[in-house]
């Protein structure tokens, strides 16, 4: 499904991956569709059942994770908002009902070890976001301790910017911006310690947050899939490269063999390396949920 088409429900947001539609004053539906975001371009070829191994595996981290943060999903089935069975069928396993909450303007990203923009970071002021490192680490070194390193969030089509932990308190509020720190790492240990428990490391993810009308901080969009993590098979991971993964930086690593300018309209994909990606998927759901 590279798009939904929900008649009897308004469209609210259409994302880089994420369709939302709304559901009375309090509440939304989210359809993940199998739309493939790099470099935060929407590429036009979609990646066949992503959009069902995402909402699985979010929803597996939800409920697992559930006791450090509470998050934006609604006990309301997807029959009770869709009850006509022929435009419910295409959205089971990629559809959930949330509550409406407030969205917060920063992305949460978590870092454990040192990879992309992070370590183009690293090299160029031997810090991430502002958290000096030790010198001398190699790409894709495991660093000393977990570290928060928030971003804006960007339009679709534009480019999310690293910032540091002012910039993130100048946007939230001091306290704000120190409890989505202090949960953002809580959730990424936590993960991490699951996830190597499955022959994988998380490198690192990013979270959104949301609040409700009591201003209680809410996990919201999703959590932990291969579209917001880096995934690296325990069993073969080495720093001083790059490793092999079970997340869309296949794709990545493909696209940066192209002469292209990361800009849209991002280039199509071939065959095998669709069919590679899609793999990944169903393996770091496999993996982590069996």
């Amino acid at each position: 499904m590279f798009e939904s088409a929900i008649k009897t429900l308004p469209l609210l947001h259409r994302g880089k991956v994420r369709d939302i539609y709304g559901v009375g004053d309090a509440h939304m539906l989210i359809v993940t569709t199998d739309r493939l975001s790099a470099f935060d371009v929407v590429l036009p070829d979609p990646i066949p059942g992503k959009g069902e191994v995402l909402t699985e595996l979010s929803n597996f981290w939800f409920q697992r994770l559930g006791g450090i943060v509470p998050n934006h999903l609604a006990d309301i089935p997807l029959a009770d908002v869709l009850p006509d069975p022929a435009e419910r069928a295409p959205l089971e396993g990629r559809a959930i009902v949330v509550r409406k909450l407030r969205a917060l303007p920063v992305e949460a990203v978590a870092r454990g070890y040192l990879i992309g923009s992070g370590w183009n970071d690293y090299r160029a002021t031997g810090a991430i976001c502002g958290v000096h490192l030790p010198t001398g680490l190699e790409l894709a070194a495991q660093l000393p301790t977990p570290i928060f390193t928030p971003a804006t969030k960007a339009a679709v089509g534009e480019h999310d910017e690293n910032i540091d932990f002012s910039q993130a308190e100048a946007l939230l509020g001091g306290e704000l911006a120190t409890r989505i720190r202090d949960t953002t790492l809580a959730l990424y240990r936590e993960a991490a310690s699951h996830a190597l428990s499955r022959g994988i490391i998380i490198a690192d993810t990013k979270f959104e947050f949301g609040l409700d009308d009591a201003d209680t901080l809410v996990l919201i969009d999703e959590a932990l899939t291969p579209d917001s993590s880096r995934f690296w098979p325990a069993d073969s991971y080495q720093a001083g490269s790059s490793p092999p993964s079970f997340d869309k930086q296949f794709v990545r690593d493909y696209l940066e063999t192209l002469d292209w300018d990361k800009r849209a309209p991002g280039p199509r994909l071939p065959a095998e390396v669709i069919e590679k990606t899609a793999e990944k998927y169903r393996e770091a759901l496999r993996r982590l949920t069996q």
